[in-house]
């Protein structure tokens, strides 16, 4: 199937083209960005000799006349413009920004006014382990955040044993290359270097995606406080979950059975770390409780099973192929 990339510049477009060169079912036919005319080995010298295409200026009518399929790693407020006009060409969307993953009154509380209402409704969240089947049946996917990913896969077991009116913390830590490609004071390498610290707490758009998530989910509402920091390390990312349990219950047990039949999702025996799942599409759980006291830890790669990985996962649902094909699971270690 021809594919093509829309947001090639980023961190997120490169992991895209990374993957996508040795996909098996999947052929790159089409990459661009804002400017195009240029080569992708000059917008990625790490690319050279190994892919060949010329960059083009972004065309919803041009991706439509060379694809079925494109992915869309643009910035939120931009993206909806590109898959309205390619759904209406009749090419489905794996969208990575936040444009689809929220109902329309929280997208528009948190982002800007949406310039696609229409689409939102036929939007799939791309979690795979809790929207499989209703991926195989969409034409436009919207990519979950990386911390949602982290978080609800983590959470998501144990609501039903969570006390709701309690507080749920979640501490979520990510490499650098969450903040994006382009420059800031905080990811300057002296400001970063040996340094640690969290931003938006209580405030970061990706609280209420998953507040929103549990509640449709699971039927509970919940306050969910979400403390994000920004680690000195490239990719990665760890989340450590804090609630209350109704009564002392086997957590081991809830989360295999929860997960025994999950193809990316491992259970860990001790608490997660970074370097296990970086370069991969796992995300890694520990849980454990103290009484009525629940600790959950979860690691993914927030560039891949937080962003690209996790759209390839879910094209590949969308156009019938295995879930895992062409899908990278050995780790980045050391």
């Amino acid at each position: 199937m021809n594919v093509a990339i829309i947001g090639a510049s980023g961190y997120t477009g490169l992991e895209l083209v990374k993957i996508l060169i040795n996909h098996p079912k999947f052929n790159i036919t089409y990459i661009a960005n804002s400017t195009g005319e240029q080569n992708v080995q000059d917008l990625h010298p790490c690319l050279k000799d190994v892919i060949d295409i010329e960059v083009s200026k972004a065309d919803a009518k041009e991706v439509s006349k060379v694809a079925d399929l494109a992915f869309l790693a643009l910035p939120h407020k931009t993206s909806m413009f590109f898959a309205k006009e390619l759904l209406e060409l009749g090419v489905k969307v794996v969208d990575l920004s936040a444009d689809y993953r929220l109902d329309l009154e929280t997208y528009e509380k948190h982002y800007c006014p949406h310039e696609d209402k229409e689409h939102i409704k036929d939007s799939v969240y791309g979690l795979p382990e809790y929207y499989g089947e209703e991926l195989k049946a969409s034409n436009l996917v919207a990519n979950p955040g990386c911390f949602p990913t982290a978080a609800l896969l983590a959470l998501l077991p144990f609501m039903d044993v969570i006390d709701a009116d309690a507080q749920i913390f979640i501490d979520a830590k990510t490499g650098m290359s969450g903040a994006g490609k382009g420059l800031k004071e905080i990811t300057h390498f002296g400001h970063l270097n040996e340094n640690c610290h969290s931003y938006n707490p209580f405030k970061h758009r990706h609280m209420p995606e998953i507040e929103e998530k549990v509640k449709l989910l699971k039927d509970v509402d919940c306050q969910i406080n979400f403390v994000p920091y920004l680690l000195p390390v490239t990719r990665g990312m760890i989340v450590s979950v804090f609630a209350t349990l109704k009564e002392e219950v086997d957590v081991k047990e809830i989360l295999n059975n929860a997960y025994n039949d999950s193809e990316f999702v491992r259970i860990r025996e001790t608490p997660v770390d970074l370097k296990s799942t970086a370069g991969t599409n796992y995300c890694d759980i520990f849980v454990d409780r103290n009484k009525k006291a629940l600790f959950i830890n979860s690691s993914i790669d927030n560039l891949l099973r937080g962003a690209s990985s996790q759209a390839v996962v879910n094209a590949n649902i969308m156009c019938g192929f295995e879930e895992g094909e062409g899908i990278p699971k050995i780790a980045y270690v050391p």
